[in-house]
């Protein structure tokens, strides 16, 4: 498959995918234009090449309609700042002010198109619609990595429009799916999996996967208290999910079948109620307190799991350990980022999964000290259980 940089857009139109759903205060202000400054490169290239481009992004969930708060002309002035050309924008993704204002496009001009969710067809993958969207350009890229595990018109169908020749993938998917495949293929040992977040059954798929991939698999976050239960502990009001204790115990067994050797917390810090200004004490987790819930792990678990990451030569993380956004219950995913940048720094390679895991990173500074921190949530867990992404497939097809 030709790379991204081997295509030359020379006087090409071109249509872009990216994932341009960035947060927005009550005044419509950009908060994190990470999103943004991640698409950068792939748009620049094309307008060096000599190209013009076509952007299209969604932005929330406005359901089908158009929506003030939801209009991607919100973003236009940050956008044409970043990529350090002025950008052009119209009312809608389809129609004939689109398809006028595409016509009078010239070379190294950029037009942004508004939200595609305003229109139902986008979400529910539909041909017409992603045939509109195909017609306006000679070579479609998808770049939205974030999107690609949906089947919608913009990120799966419009591909169907193009030849091999004048579709591809941009920088930002090509670095993700870089990452990945470092990770699964042929990582150097040992191999860590850190996983964390609420529940079990979130992450069941990885965890199964990562069973056959690792050597080490630490669980922490609100999921690792249904495996306390699930061997008899008592762990007061904290997290659980009764319906999948029994999966714990397959986890565990699993684990020890497959020579995995399996890190659950030993200690939490545990609180009286869900707020920082909670009660706080410290608390094994095989015996919390009635009344008291885990919001963390402890220093022993810190220690432990520092000691773990800091021997391993290929690590990823998917999850937070604790209710990181309060800053009472933020040190147990802090010190475990910094051990995972600790890791880096001796020469490990670290993948940082999306949501959760990348907003506790940038949070505590380390963005610049882990190998790659994915842009994709969902699009990523996906690819990592082994699943086709739609919005994969249809490039590589």
């Amino acid at each position: 498959m030709i790379t991204f940089d081997e295509h030359n857009f020379k006087n090409k139109r071109v249509i872009v995918r990216v994932d341009f759903n960035v947060p927005l205060n009550d005044r419509f202000e950009i908060t994190d234009n990470t999103r943004i400054k991640a698409a950068i490169p792939t748009l620049s290239k094309v307008l060096s090449d000599g190209g013009s481009l076509i952007v299209m992004s969604h932005l929330g969930r406005p359901k089908g309609s158009p929506q003030e708060k939801f209009s991607l002309k919100h973003i236009v002035k940050d956008f044409s700042d970043e990529l350090g050309s002025q950008v052009q924008f119209v009312n809608d993704c389809v129609g004939k002010e689109v398809e006028e204002t595409v016509a009078n496009l010239k070379r190294g001009e950029v037009l942004l198109l508004e939200n595609l969710r305003f229109h139902n067809e986008e979400t529910e993958g539909d041909e017409a619609f992603a045939k509109k969207l195909a017609h306006l350009a000679d070579f479609y890229i998808n770049d939205a990595f974030g999107t690609s595990h949906r089947a919608h018109a913009s990120t799966a169908i419009i591909a169907n429009y193009f030849s091999t020749e004048n579709k591809s993938f941009g920088h930002l998917i090509e670095s993700e799916l870089k990452a990945v495949s470092k990770v699964l293929e042929n990582p150097s040992r040992p191999f860590t999996a850190v996983m964390g977040g609420a529940k079990v059954s979130d992450k069941i798929l990885l965890i199964e996967r990562m069973l056959d991939k690792v050597d080490n698999l630490i669980i922490g976050g609100g999921m690792s208290y249904t495996f306390f239960k699930a061997q008899g502990g008592e762990i007061g009001n904290s997290l659980v999910e009764e319906d999948k204790l029994d999966l714990a115990l397959k986890i565990i067994k699993l684990a020890e079948e497959k020579g995995v050797k399996l890190h659950l917390p030993k200690d939490s810090i545990v609180a009286d109620k869900f707020a920082n200004d909670a009660k706080i004490i410290s608390s094994i987790n095989m015996n919390i307190p009635e009344g008291y819930m885990g919001l963390d792990i402890g220093e022993g678990a810190i220690a432990d799991f520092s000691d773990v990451i800091h021997k391993s030569k290929t690590i990823l993380w998917n999850g937070p350990m604790g209710v990181f956004e309060m800053s009472n219950f933020e040190n147990g995913t802090k010190s475990v980022g910094k051990a995972i940048a600790d890791s880096t720094k001796n020469g490990a390679y670290s993948l940082i999964g999306g949501g959760d895991s990348a907003a506790a990173v940038n949070k505590f500074g380390l963005g610049k000290e882990v190998s790659y921190i994915s842009t994709g949530g969902g699009a990523l867990l996906e690819l990592l259980e082994g699943k086709d992404l739609p919005g994969i497939s249809a490039i590589i097809a």
